[in-house]
């Protein structure tokens, strides 16, 4: 049996839904937002190993509003933050509490694809638009009808990158991702797209997701002696592959650097030093990106935020942000979940990473994969575009 969320608060004082509700998992309703008001539930690890990405997203939220106001459609927005310091039960508990009991119309955030997994069956039952603005694994969207994604998917920026190696003189890599889903959906469309163009992945290699150590397994790289090595780890935890990476003499051997945009995130990839010069990665966004709206999206983040350079995790919220606002606008302040769903799909807009829509099929984000270069740029590293495949859809879904 599932119910709306409106439904949860008209029924909670009742024994019997309290009963329904005790089975699900989820506490009775306590409070409800006004009327005239569309809550957001962010839930982000802004504390713990993972706290630059909740950080960065929180902001890119705060700066949507900044720039468009907090009223849309004749509704008050009220953002409200809450720290799931990235673990899953705790990101599961918050949701239930800002569905049920402080009447969220909006859950948003998931730094991580498991917080995003914890959640979904919260979204199902109450019917509460879930917009997914960080965590990457394909299959995420598919794991309720209520989830919207404003980030991206692995296989959008893997793939775009395997067909890049193979079209530049590559012919060999070993891979080394992080050991959880988005790592093997990263390994999987890379070395699918690769091998497809002609390429030989000469050994795969996974990394513990916690407290790794990336020694031996860049060891095992510099034995196999591939023209590169293909990378994908969460962001935030570049910074120390990179310091391993330089440690090893991987690139004094030769060795090219390449992978997903996460390996040089725009947060930290300053603070790396020159070992990061050259490295080629693919991503949906860079704080480099020449256009007009993001230059000033940068300029208007760094001047609210202490000079922080914003990241994809902060334009993933940014759009998070973009996207309640416009499907508001088109169900003229309905905020009702089925409404507010049925609105997103197919919606576009410009936005600091350039065109998007929403996959009305996946509800996944149509949107741009760059290949950019890491280089010097007044002073300070950026990643560069030097190539552009336009309006990507998620390879992994379009092969279903």
């Amino acid at each position: 049996m599932t119910f709306t969320r409106r439904n949860l608060f008209a029924l909670a004082a009742t024994a019997s839904f309290a009963a329904t509700l005790a089975g699900l998992g989820l506490p009775v309703h306590a409070a409800m937002a006004a009327d005239d008001t569309v809550k957001i539930g962010m839930i982000q690890p802004m504390t713990g190993p993972f706290a630059s990405t909740g950080v960065e997203a929180v902001a890119g939220a705060k700066q949507y509003i900044a720039d468009h106001g907090d009223t849309v459609a004749g509704k008050k927005i009220e953002l409200v933050v809450k720290d799931d310091t990235g673990s899953p039960n705790e990101t599961k508990r918050i949701a239930q509490e800002l569905v049920v009991n402080e009447g969220a119309d909006v859950l948003m955030g998931f730094g991580l694809t498991p917080l995003a997994f914890a959640t979904a069956p919260i979204a199902s039952q109450a019917k509460v638009p879930m917009v997914v603005t960080a965590a990457a694994t394909s299959s995420i969207t598919e794991k309720s009808p209520y989830i919207v994604r404003t980030s991206f998917t692995l296989p959008q920026a893997s793939s775009a990158m395997g067909e890049w190696a193979a079209a530049n003189g590559i012919k060999s890599v070993v891979t080394l991702v992080s050991d959880y889903a988005p790592g093997k959906d990263a390994q999987d469309w890379f070395v699918k797209t690769f091998e497809d163009k002609g390429g030989k992945v000469v050994e795969q290699l996974t990394v513990p997701l916690k407290n790794p150590d990336f020694s031996p397994f860049l060891q095992r790289v510099a034995d196999n002696k591939p023209d590169a090595v293909f990378v994908f780890v969460p962001a935030g935890v570049g910074a120390q592959f990179m310091k391993q990476f330089r440690e090893r003499g991987l690139g004094d051997a030769g060795i090219k650097l390449i992978g997903t945009g996460d390996v040089v995130d725009d947060q930290i990839v300053n603070d790396m030093g020159d070992v990061a010069l050259g490295v080629v990665s693919a991503h949906h966004y860079t704080a480099a990106l020449p256009s007009d709206m993001n230059q000033k999206f940068v300029k208007d983040f760094k001047a609210a935020n202490g000079g922080m350079r914003p990241n994809f995790m902060a334009v993933g919220a940014y759009d998070g942000m973009a996207l309640v606002y416009h499907a508001l606008e088109k169900t003229g302040g309905d905020a009702s979940g089925e409404a507010l769903i049925e609105a997103m799909k197919g919606l576009s807009w410009e936005s600091p990473r350039g065109p998007v829509s929403i996959d009305p099929d996946t509800r996944d984000m149509v949107q741009n994969i760059y290949i950019d270069r890491t280089e010097k740029k007044d002073g300070e590293l950026y990643n560069v575009p030097i190539d552009t495949v336009e309006n990507v859809k998620d390879p992994a879904k379009a092969a279903k």
